[in-house]
């Protein structure tokens, strides 16, 4: 049995194919099939100067980011080794030293 992917409108489980398009029945959405592929081919992650990032690489943060929920803050040249890639808004989970798990966006890093 072939797996078809979800909405991306909707998410609903329920697509089927049409020819060359795929459609969802719960939205009426409808998109190629062609476009599922480039979609997983977009799904790399990228540090603020283009280069490509992987799980276990070690990166440099390059701006002060400020901690939601507390007065500390992640200076500039704060190296964080051994990163884990996410989906989501939020690119890499990490554990900084002195902090602990953060959840950090790839635009404000750099590969070491």
């Amino acid at each position: 049995m072939t797996t078809l992917p979800k909405c991306p409108s909707c998410s609903s489980e329920y697509t089927y194919e049409d020819g060359e398009m795929y459609v969802c029945p719960e939205c009426a959405h409808e998109w190629p099939k062609t476009a599922v592929e480039s979609a997983e081919a977009d799904s790399v992650v990228r540090d603020a100067f283009g280069n490509l990032l992987s799980d276990g690489d070690s990166v440099t943060v390059i701006k002060d980011l400020k901690i939601k929920g507390s007065s500390s803050v992640v200076k500039v040249g704060t190296k964080v080794r051994n990163i884990r890639l996410v989906s989501g808004d939020h690119d890499i989970d990490c554990k900084i030293d002195g902090i602990g798990a953060m959840q950090l966006k790839s635009e404000f890093v750099k590969k070491a």
